[in-house]
């Protein structure tokens, strides 16, 4: 599966009928599948279906979407009001011949009677709601593939700019690693240094009680469990970008991962070149993570 970036635009219009329609869709970072749509009135109805497309092509991200719908050809019909006719019709045989032209009513005579002929936009019947609909929701599968195409080009380029960064942080723990200042011969020379020192400038301690607490100083500052971590970590983000898919969620656990070995490395360093190194590996950590936040 491909990786998909949360950001996207699509923009799809058509005609149905006498109808132009129009979707708009927006999408920006999110940490589920948030949908705001904006319906024209009276079609406030296709709102289950919008949520169903989308939700079938997408997991996560903030999206606003947007149906615009015209009138491309209007329809006017003539609607009597028949209660009115009858009305004027029991009126004028109330009155008779002898008040009223006997004449029969004419058409314009009709037309100008106030209410008896109501002027309006021809309503569709349902056949043709119904095919204007299912080309709306048409279109809307259309946007939404668009949109998830357009989110998943950009997947591709933050793939390679993760796949780097990754790189690079298995590259600082390998440096981290092979640091000179880890080597036991050389932990052995600072404690004698440090412990010579010491013994030169204080009396009355006990030699074997300090052996034993450079000791268990050495052991905690060792940084092997870190460096195996953070190599197994590099392993894990390498193996769910592979993969591919919804992923975002867990290469940003990760992400804290990373940083919380980094964070122990600089804790526990005791040479220059090892915390130079674990502060560089805790800004690549930190781009690593803000390119995470965009993949769905």
């Amino acid at each position: 599966m491909t990786l998909q970036s949360m950001t996207g635009f699509a923009r799809v219009e058509g005609t149905s009928g006498r109808y132009r329609w129009a979707w708009e869709l927006r999408s920006v970072n999110g940490k589920g599948l948030d949908i705001r749509s904006r319906l024209p009135q009276g079609q406030e109805y296709l709102e289950n279906d919008l949520r169903r497309l989308v939700g079938e092509r997408l997991t996560r991200g903030n999206l606003q979407i947007g149906l615009s719908l015209s009138v491309s050809e209007n329809r006017v019909e003539a609607v009597l009001n028949r209660d009115a006719l009858n009305a004027v019709l029991a009126l004028r045989d109330q009155l008779g011949p002898d008040v009223l032209d006997p004449a029969p009513l004419r058409l314009d005579t009709l037309l100008s009677i106030r209410g008896l002929v109501d002027m309006r936009e021809a309503e569709d019947d349902e056949t043709a709601v119904a095919s204007r609909d299912a080309d709306i929701l048409g279109g809307l599968g259309v946007a939404v593939n668009a949109l998830a195409a357009m989110r998943e080009t950009e997947g591709a380029a933050l793939r390679a700019i993760l796949e780097e960064q990754i790189s690079r942080i298995e590259a600082l723990a390998l440096q981290i690693e092979a640091d000179p200042s880890r080597s036991p011969d050389e932990i052995a020379r600072r404690l004698e240094v440090q412990l010579a020192g010491l013994m030169d400038t204080t009396s009355g301690l006990d030699r074997d009680r300090l052996h034993q607490e450079i000791a268990l100083i050495a052991t905690k500052a060792d940084l092997r469990e870190e460096i195996d971590r953070l190599k197994a970590h590099v392993t894990a983000a390498r193996e769910l970008l592979s993969v591919g898919g919804p992923v975002g969620r867990k290469l940003d656990f990760l992400a804290q991962e990373f940083n919380r070995e980094s964070n122990t490395i600089c804790s526990k360093s005791n040479a220059v070149a090892v915390t130079a190194a674990g502060i560089e590996l805790k800004v690549v950590i930190d781009q690593f993570r803000e390119q995470v936040q965009n993949l769905e």
